[in-house]
C-alpha cells in the first residue's frame, strides 16, 4: 500500500512541470505601460512662421514682444508660450544706450534662444533700486530696477540659449544696433497674458 501510494506521490510530482507548462500563469498588465497612454498633441512652428513674424516688427520700436503660439499641457495644468523679440538702438541714441534696466518675474520661467544680433546679456545677482510691477503687462508679478549687483555677465549671438528660472533678475547690458531671439515661457501658474502682440517686455 505505501508502495503503491509512493508511486502515485512521484507520478504527480513528475507530472508537475508538464502541468506549468500547458497551464502558465495569467499574465497581469505592466502597470509602467498603463501609465504612459498618450497625453496631448505636438505643437509644431516652422521657420516660415517665424520668419513671417519677425518681418512686421517696426525696427525703430525698441522692444517688440510678439507671442507665437500658447499651449496648455497636460489639459491646462500648465501653458508654455512661445514668442518673438525684437530689441533694437532707437532713434537719436547710440548702440547699446537704450536696453531697459533689469527685471525678474516671480512665477514665469523664460528661455531666450538668441537668432540674430549680438549682445551683452547679464542674469542673477541682486536689483538696485527694486519696484515691484503687480502684472508687468503679462509675465505677471515682476521687480525692476536701475541696475545689478553681483550679476553673470556674458557675449549672446546666434544659436545661443539662456534658460532664467522664476525671480532671476535679466537684461541686456549692451545690444550692437539691434538683436533678434525667440523666449519659450513656462507658465505653471497661468499668469502669461498672451493675448495679442506684446510690445514691451523683457
Amino acid at each position: 500500500m505505501q508502495k503503491a501510494l509512493y508511486g502515485v506521490l512521484f507520478s504527480v510530482v513528475a507530472l508537475s512541470p508538464c502541468l506549468h507548462a500547458q497551464n502558465p500563469p495569467a499574465q497581469t498588465a505592466d502597470p509602467v505601460v498603463e501609465q504612459h497612454l498618450p497625453r496631448g498633441v505636438a505643437t509644431d512652428i516652422t521657420s516660415k512662421e517665424i520668419q513671417a513674424l519677425a518681418a512686421k516688427t517696426d525696427p525703430q520700436m525698441p522692444v517688440s514682444d510678439q507671442t507665437l503660439r500658447e499651449v496648455p499641457i497636460n489639459n491646462g495644468e500648465y501653458n508654455v508660450g512661445v514668442s518673438v523679440v525684437h530689441r533694437a538702438t532707437p532713434p537719436g541714441h547710440t548702440p547699446g544706450a537704450f536696453n531697459g534696466g533689469p527685471i525678474e518675474h516671480s512665477d514665469i520661467t523664460e528661455i531666450y534662444q538668441f537668432l540674430s544680433g549680438h549682445a551683452t546679456f547679464v542674469t542673477g545677482g541682486t536689483i538696485l533700486n527694486p519696484k515691484v510691477n503687480p502684472t508687468h503687462g503679462g509675465p505677471g508679478p515682476s521687480v525692476s530696477g536701475t541696475g545689478v549687483e553681483n550679476g553673470v555677465t556674458r557675449e549672446v549671438g546666434p544659436g545661443d540659449v539662456v534658460i532664467i528660472p522664476p525671480n532671476t533678475p535679466h537684461f541686456f547690458s549692451q545690444i550692437d544696433s539691434q538683436i533678434m531671439y525667440m523666449i519659450y515661457r513656462v507658465d505653471t501658474h497661468h499668469i502669461w497674458d498672451m493675448s495679442g502682440d506684446k510690445k514691451h517686455h523683457q
